[in-house]
């Protein structure tokens, strides 16, 4: 038999929140002011998943981004993605459902972002799910964003529980890195619409048989 499973710790963008083109597009919004951007392929096979200042850090190796530079655009960035948060981010039927669901049902609910600690709470609760969770962490969090495992590590302590008692919702390479490294058990998603009660409630059921 496989171990009870106690908690579901869901990742942010693109799990939760289909906020990656928001990042993408803010992003690129506080580069072209100084003539820079990234493409969609460069985002998604370099850039997709690790925080702002991890991806202005290769910015400067690759493209000679003055460092000095980062706090600016950094702010601008956030800046931008809020514009962005509060024009698009709204409730999703099926997340409410699922998070109100397994609360019922007695598991503990976390989230785990690299994103902002600002961004995290702003987009839990226009999409109406800051209610259901336990507490939220952020890249604000922690020394080391994913793809080190230290948010997962600090969600699973906080929750009081083992790595093997935990479901960890991730969809990108960073974040899937991040949650093996950590112990728990991993459900990879390929978009936010994979991320429903039967395929959560499915996997838990195959970890606790041991399957």
């Amino acid at each position: 038999m496989g171990t009870k499973i106690k908690a579901v710790i869901f990742d942010m963008d693109g799990v939760l929140i289909d906020a990656k083109d928001w990042h993408y597009d803010a992003l690129n919004k506080a580069l072209e002011l100084f003539g820079l951007s990234i493409n969609r392929h460069e985002h998604l096979t370099t850039y997709d998943g690790l925080s702002t200042g991890q991806k202005l850090k290769m910015l400067s190796k690759v493209y000679h981004l003055p460092i000095g530079l980062h706090p600016f655009l950094n702010e601008m960035k956030q800046m931008y993605t809020m514009e962005l948060i509060n024009e698009k981010c709204k409730p999703v039927f099926q997340h409410q459902y699922a998070l109100s669901e397994l609360k019922r049902q007695g598991y503990l609910l976390a989230v785990a972002s690299n994103s902002v600690r600002n961004s995290v709470e702003v987009m839990m609760e226009r999409s109406d799910l800051f209610q259901y969770l336990e507490f939220i962490l952020s890249n604000q969090d922690v020394t080391k964003p994913k793809p080190d495992p230290e948010i997962y590590e600090l969600a699973i302590s906080r929750l009081g529980l083992s790595p093997e008692e935990c479901v960890i919702v991730e969809d990108n390479e960073n974040g899937i890195r991040a949650a093996i490294a950590s112990g728990a058990n991993v459900l990879k998603v390929e978009s936010i619409e994979d991320v429903n009660i039967q395929n959560i409630c499915s996997f838990i059921g195959e970890v606790e048989s041991g399957n």
